[in-house]
């Protein structure tokens, strides 16, 4: 309360500064016109008392009154012109007080209330790097975050894959050494909505796969991990990160996840650099990447950066737009992914494009539970590429992903 008084009371006496400062001419001498216009006035009167007591005629008296009236008139005109001249009406200066004055507190109000914190110090930079270390160190783990975070929803099954998944899950449960069985049970238990059923298959899939586990395989165990806990990037996801960034470095999923782990704690300057390149080295389309244009300014802002290059006419969706679909019900905004890629099969189909985006699309269509059309966009997208190894391997790669692999 008291931090509070404190602020209204500084609040007042700026206000009343900028009264002082706009009001003061009002109080300063008169016009020099209000003098003559006073002695104009007082010369007319003393005509009609020499009228009176016959020190002059009719006539002359007459002519005395034109002249000084004229002189009259001409000085209400000049104190008029003069009172135009020394500055704003009261109307206009008491409104401009209050507008000022809103705006100062107003302003204040606002910018404290998105950076400040009632009753902390000022924090040193190396103080905020230490509290950085230390949160790092000290964060929740993934189950304590799991139990803290939100349930997630699980998906609206049809029943036929519904019935699918469940002859996956028995099928696995019989064969746990099978690694094609626990890949495909942790991206369908994913597609569910059962990240952590997900996840728990995908560390088998990470111990089946011994050294050969890939970086795609770590970050989709990260990526699973997060979602689990809502959002929130625990160590054993930041260890999956790393074990996937020390196999790819670019890897892009990776580093957008990383990148948010940086912001969780504190760091949001290296978060703010690590999106950055993530962007720049992005493939067009690339669903991190909407992620991050999304997100950048406002790190960008908490990064203490205010100079930002301009990121929002690089391709993929606007902050906006995903504004715009986080407001949709499920049915809608299934309906707005099944638009998105119609729009992409259409365009490949017509126009031709890269790997990565025919691989997009296969692994889209998996997700939806399309299985046999993804299938037949892999068997043309290996037709259209065929003789080229490395776009087949990541046709091959998407194929797996989307649970549609031989």
């Amino acid at each position: 309360m008291t931090f509070w008084v404190l602020i209204f009371l500084v609040a007042l006496l700026i206000a009343a500064f900028l009264s002082f400062t706009l009001l003061r001419k009002r109080r300063g001498d008169e016009p020099a016109a209000a003098y003559d216009l006073r002695v104009y006035r007082e010369q007319l009167a003393g005509v009609d008392r020499d009228l009176a007591r016959g020190v002059i005629g009719e006539a002359d008296a007459e002519r005395v009154r034109t002249e000084i009236s004229r002189r009259i008139l001409a000085a209400d005109d000049q104190m008029k012109k003069e009172s135009a001249d020394a500055g704003p009406s009261r109307t206009v200066s008491a409104l401009s007080i209050l507008a000022i004055s809103l705006l100062l507190i107003g302003g204040a109000l606002a910018m404290y209330n998105r950076t400040g914190a009632v009753g902390l110090p000022d924090m040193p930079l190396t103080a905020r790097l230490e509290l950085a270390k230390e949160v790092r160190a000290n964060r929740p783990s993934q189950s304590a975050a799991e139990e803290l975070a939100t349930p997630p929803q699980p998906a609206q099954l049809d029943e036929s894959y519904a019935n699918l998944l469940k002859q996956l899950r028995e099928t696995v449960a019989n064969r746990p050494d099978d690694l094609q069985g626990q890949m495909l049970l942790a991206q369908h238990e994913t597609n569910a909505g059962n990240f952590k059923d997900g996840y728990t298959a995908q560390q088998r899939v990470i111990e089946l796969s011994g050294d050969t586990a890939t970086a795609d395989t770590y970050a989709d165990l990260a990526e699973m991990m997060i979602l689990a806990a809502g959002g929130y990037v625990s160590p054993e996801a930041e260890q999956a990160l790393i074990e996937a960034l020390n196999r790819d470095p670019r890897h892009g999923p990776a580093r957008y996840y990383w990148g948010q782990m940086l912001a969780q704690i504190g760091r949001p300057d290296l978060a703010y650099r690590m999106w950055v390149e993530t962007l720049q080295d992005a493939p067009a389309g690339a669903p991190w990447a909407g992620a991050i244009r999304a997100q950048i300014d406002e790190l960008a802002f908490r990064a203490g950066v205010f100079n930002a290059p301009d990121l929002s006419t690089a391709p993929g969706p606007s902050q906006e737009d995903m504004a715009a679909a986080a407001e949709l019900s499920p049915e809608e905004r299934q309906q707005m992914i099944q638009g998105m890629v119609d729009q992409l099969s259409d365009r490949l189909a017509t126009e031709g494009g890269s790997p990565e985006e025919w691989a997009r699309l296969i692994a889209a269509l998996g997700v939806l539970g399309q299985g046999q059309r993804a299938i037949d966009i892999r068997d043309e997208a290996m037709e259209v590429f065929a003789g080229n190894s490395e776009a087949l391997q990541i046709i091959d790669a998407a194929a797996l992903q989307a649970g549609i692999a031989q």
